[in-house]
């Protein structure tokens, strides 16, 4: 895979849609991230975690592997933080990100983002049209 090109993709989506965009210059290990990005969802504040991990990793471009990273955002986002903190040290979600993870694979993708539906996919950053027409032409009514 060619990162560059990948990241300037990117970059270039991210500008069309108006969306921060940083000059992020390491890759971390989103692991512990994605074990709290579970445990914020069943507090029903998911949305704003995963927001708050986005720009945290690809907007300023910070170290989301570390637990005092991680538990600034969930400070910032208002989460209970001695919940957050034994759902690290316990590795509460483990299992539940590994199941996610199975599934990928089982599925064959290797990128983010991929949209999946009924066994089929779209791979990649795409506009607006093309996951309407993604959607549409497997059967999704408009409301």
């Amino acid at each position: 895979m060619d990162i560059p090109s990948a990241m300037a993709r990117m970059k270039k989506v991210a500008n069309e849609l108006d969306l921060p965009w940083g000059e992020r210059k390491k890759t971390y290990n989103s692991r512990l991230a994605q074990e709290l990005g579970k445990w914020a969802e069943a507090k029903g504040k998911g949305d704003q975690y995963h927001d708050a991990v986005f720009r945290a990793y690809f907007v300023d471009g910070k170290n989301i592997a570390k637990t005092d990273v991680l538990m600034g955002l969930v400070k910032g986002v208002r989460l209970p933080e001695n919940e957050a903190s034994e759902a690290l040290q316990t590795r509460a979600f483990r299992t539940s990100v590994d199941s996610d993870w199975a599934l990928v694979d089982e599925m064959g993708i290797t990128s983010v983002p991929t949209f999946a539906l009924d066994h089929r996919i779209l791979v990649g950053a795409e506009p607006y049209e093309a996951l309407e027409q993604f959607l549409l032409g497997n059967g999704v009514k408009r409301r």
